[in-house]
């Protein structure tokens, strides 16, 4: 199997560790064990209970609770619709591994994750892109994937909110996106790793699991839930889809680890704490963000709606990868190179980090765009 470079994961893995601001992580700022435990009424018992217990390789498909709980982020899902992988990485590549075949046609919005075009082009699929646009606020053009789909289209992928853009789609358009799907029996795989980190406090988005009988849903602990660390995500869509996962998985992942499964459920059972604080991060950090873009006279960017990214667009000449690299080395600010997701001329920002971070990130920007003007 040929598979290109995963660029934004090699950006990623050469530079972060050593960034002083790390402001392209796109994680909401990452809770400590204590931070999660102490979330309980009772945190001794907690850990008393965690050290009793006996490291097997656990439930195989994920802990019943592990299932029940995750189930319950959607209105039609069951736990037998849910299967645990490790993280959003591992359940994307896990459904894509068990659906796409060579030959197979896959639609991609882009730019997004890279797996999501990379890996069933790598598994013989053809792949068409379609295109998101800043000047159509990064939103998918309906008209131009009504002409894309084909009889042969086996799947259309989509991330909701979108990474790298932030851009939100509504329930109006996803219900039209469906009916696209629809119209040739095509799967469609929603990446809905930010799914719930909403501006509008008003928003309401429902899941792709919950609007299509051929939906899929992916997300993880990561993200929203601060807890990359912990490598624990899910699969959520048709029972058909989860046995041809189940079976495809039993070769390449066995079970997922134990004590990642018991602090997920503790995490999910404290759902709505964890919302409340990564909300406020989220909501707070974007006001300072726009802030900044609006003083900045190099910068602009389209407002994201959700989710923990931005793309900045800056008027110097000078590649991005470039710009992010010399950024790095004499400020220590961290940025994602927009040719990561093959937009020259853009950076991507991650937002959602400590807010003293932000803050003083963009004060590094800044520094860096007066002395190169």
């Amino acid at each position: 199997m040929q598979v290109k470079p995963f660029k934004v994961e090699e950006w990623m893995n050469e530079y972060e560790m050593d960034a002083v601001y790390n402001i392209a992580e796109t994680c909401v700022d990452s809770l400590t064990v204590e931070e999660l435990i102490r979330l309980s009424d009772e945190p001794e018992h907690f850990f008393g209970e965690l050290a009793k217990m006996k490291l097997t390789y656990g439930h195989i498909e994920g802990s019943p609770e592990f299932r029940s709980l995750v189930a319950g982020l959607y209105k039609t899902m069951k736990p037998e619709n849910v299967i645990s992988m490790n993280g959003a990485i591992g359940a994307n590549f896990l459904l894509l591994y068990s659906l796409v075949e060579p030959g197979d046609e896959v639609i991609t919005v882009h730019p997004t994750y890279q797996q999501l075009y990379s890996v069933p082009e790598s598994f013989g699929a053809q792949v068409k892109l379609l295109g998101l646009r800043p000047e159509n606020g990064f939103y998918p053009d309906l008209g131009e994937l009504r002409s894309m789909v084909s009889p042969k289209t086996k799947l259309i992928c989509i991330n909701n909110p979108n990474n790298p853009s932030g851009a939100l789609m509504g329930e109006e358009m996803l219900r039209e996106i469906v009916e696209i799907a629809r119209s040739v029996d095509a799967y469609l795989l929603c990446d809905e790793v930010y799914r719930g980190l909403h501006q509008d406090p008003e928003a309401v988005v429902p899941s792709i699991a919950d609007l299509y009988e051929k939906g899929i849903s992916t997300g993880s602990l990561s993200k929203v839930f601060s807890l990359a660390g912990l490598r624990l995500g899910w699969i959520a869509g048709p029972l058909d889809v989860i046995k041809e996962c189940v079976k495809h998985r039993d070769y390449n992942t066995i079970s997922c680890g134990m004590i990642d499964d018991v602090l997920a459920v503790h995490a999910l059972k404290n759902y709505d704490k964890i919302m409340d604080r990564n909300l406020g991060i989220v909501r707070t950090n974007l006001q300072i963000l726009d802030d900044w873009v609006q003083n900045e006279p190099l910068i602009s960017y389209v407002k994201p709606q959700a989710g923990t990214t931005a793309m900045l667009k800056y008027e110097l000449d000078i590649p991005s990868e470039e710009f992010c690299i010399n950024l790095f080395k004499t400020t220590g600010a961290f940025l994602t190179p927009g040719s990561c997701f093959d937009m020259e001329g853009y950076v991507r920002i991650g937002y959602a980090c400590a807010t003293d971070v932000l803050r003083d990130g963009l004060a590094k920007v800044s520094e860096y765009l007066r002395a190169r003007r």
